[in-house]
């Protein structure tokens, strides 16, 4: 990710997610919306569950720190 990447906003809401017609489709903010396979879908999910703990964990380890 390059540090433009991180100077956008970060959101907290979660994006809609729908299966339609085989798909996954994803409904986030700023008008994204992404249509997966249903196995590109699981793995964005275990990506997510997984960098959200890393991200979390983070942010305690900086919350300690201060």
């Amino acid at each position: 990710m390059d540090s433009n990447q991180r100077e956008k906003p970060s959101y907290d809401k979660p994006s809609d997610v729908a299966a339609e017609q085989g798909n996954v489709i994803v409904d986030g903010p700023d008008g994204v919306a992404v249509t997966m396979t249903p196995e590109a879908a699981r793995e964005t999910g275990r990506r997510l569950i997984d960098n959200g703990d890393e991200a979390e964990k983070q942010a305690d380890d900086g919350a300690d720190a201060g």
